[in-house]
């Protein structure tokens, strides 16, 4: 059984209250709410039901979730997403503790894709240690390794930022996870979607048609909530038949070996993936 303790604070949680409150803040802490009160993320892990048995984590990082830990974790994570869209420790925490039938058909699908069983084999990190970016800025303008290396200047962001999976019960599936979070802006650099709200909506219909992972259908089905008035005409006029359109005829993302694309042309690239000419979307404001 949980703890009293435990009861007590997923009680103060609520589903209603969570809305409100900030979920997953660090690793000792499970969620911190606008009054900086924090959840022992220890209370959560390596503990199954009776509280009984230790059990080894199966990589570094790894946190044991019983089924009920998990459905608790689900819950309260989707609905501080959907409060905050941008809370990447709540969105992240989302897709690891309800992705793992998706997860398992993206292995499969990756090792029956002559580079995807390359990636499954070696597991790359795209990460500014194993990445120079300043190298990416000296390629030409053609390149994508250029055009990758200007969309992360001018959207100010970092492949640094993203979370390290933690709830994912495989090792293997752990990796896929882990690469489907780190080829994220990849994906968006190589469909020309901005970081704006409209273009994280559009960029996870592509995904969830992709890849399944309920983070994507959730965040694209949800994710239109947040759009203002203007941005939601573009979305159904155009962004949304496009996203369906690229999802389903580009080829399978989680199998391009991004790393080794670099210096190849960046039009020639798109044409090799199928990819649909994509709406110009990026100087619209569309966020509520």
């Amino acid at each position: 059984m949980l703890r009293p303790n435990i009861v007590r604070q997923l009680t103060r949680i609520g589903f209603l209250n969570t809305i409100n409150k900030q979920m997953i803040c660090g690793s000792k802490r499970l969620y911190q709410d606008n009054h900086q009160q924090t959840y022992d993320e220890s209370e959560f892990s390596h503990k199954n039901d009776d509280d009984n048995i230790e059990q080894l984590p199966m990589y570094d990082g790894h946190i044991l979730l019983s089924p009920i830990q998990r459905t608790l974790l689900s819950v309260g994570s989707a609905l501080a997403a959907l409060n905050d869209p941008y809370r990447d420790d709540a969105v992240a925490t989302f897709g690891e503790t309800t992705g793992h039938y998706a997860l398992r058909q993206m292995y499969t699908e990756m090792l029956k894709h002559p580079e995807g069983q390359r990636i499954i084999r070696d597991q790359p990190r795209i990460h500014s240690t194993t990445i120079d970016l300043e190298a990416l800025g000296q390629l030409p303008p053609n390149t994508f390794g250029y055009n990758y290396y200007d969309f992360l200047r001018i959207n100010k962001i970092t492949p640094d930022s993203r979370k390290q999976v933690r709830f994912v019960d495989d090792p293997e599936l752990a990796y896929v996870c882990q690469r489907y979070r780190e080829v994220h802006d990849l994906v968006h650099c190589i469909l020309s979607m901005p970081t704006n709200m409209l273009g994280e909506v559009l960029v996870k219909w592509v995904e969830a048609i992709q890849t399944g992972l309920p983070l994507c259908w959730f965040g694209g089905l949800f994710g239109a909530v947040k759009l203002n008035a203007k941005a939601r005409q573009v979305y159904l006029n155009q962004g949304l038949p496009w996203a369906l359109q690229c999802g389903h005829q580009a080829k399978k993302f989680m199998c391009i070996y991004y790393e080794e694309r670099f210096e190849q042309d960046f039009e020639d690239l798109r044409k090799e993936l199928n990819i649909p000419k994509p709406p110009k979307i990026g100087k619209i404001r569309s966020h509520v």
